[in-house]
């Protein structure tokens, strides 16, 4: 029904905004990761969603038209609601939503709170053909550097280093050095550890 608002950022905080249409304030419910890349000056444009139930409209607001469509993707797995989804997209960019369903990193998408075992698995089963299709994604370099990423985390965690800590190290290590071999990885995880 909406799809889009295009007007003035009368209020925000980190989960929700308020845009000024033509003198007709829209209250949408955002992620993290939008409240983060919302421009500075007043005029702003939100991709949204609108989740209609029996009890409540809810106008979710999205900075681009990926975040929204892994949302969408997101709300459309049994169990997962919006406010599931949008937690999720706080947790995560929608890069790494994308990267953890399609290598199958039920870990990664079991972290978020909210999500259990079964609907991490659930999330996988259901969305890794589409997020591959939609986002033209090669599985093989997927698969390959979340290999990489694994030994290299089992390495650290041997070594006596907590593993979420690390996880989020050698994510940051993969993003500047997709190829990195398993080596790699772990002489500049020690080195900032």
């Amino acid at each position: 029904m909406i799809t889009q608002v295009r007007g003035r950022l009368v209020e925000k905080s980190p989960t929700e905004v308020v845009v000024d249409c033509n003198g007709v304030g829209y209250l949408l419910h955002i992620s993290l990761n939008t409240f983060s890349s919302l421009p500075e000056n007043e005029n702003v444009v939100l991709y949204t969603h609108l989740s209609i139930r029996e009890d409540a409209h809810t106008l979710f607001g999205f900075i681009s038209k990926k975040e929204r469509e892994v949302f969408k993707l997101l709300i459309s797995v049994s169990g997962v609601g919006p406010s599931i989804a949008r937690t999720m997209c706080s947790s995560m960019t929608s890069e790494e939503i994308q990267n953890a369903i399609a290598s199958e990193n039920v870990a990664l998408i079991q972290s978020v709170k909210g999500i259990g075992a079964k609907t991490a698995q659930r999330v996988i089963v259901d969305l890794k053909d589409k997020i591959l299709k939609t986002f033209h994604m090669d599985e093989v370099s997927l698969s390959v550097s979340n290999t990489n990423k694994d030994e290299a985390l089992s390495a650290l965690e041997v070594l006596g280093f907590n593993r979420k800590q690390s996880d989020k190290l050698v994510s940051a290590i993969l993003k500047e050095n997709s190829d990195a071999s398993v080596e790699q990885i772990i002489k500049l995880a020690l080195k900032s550890l």
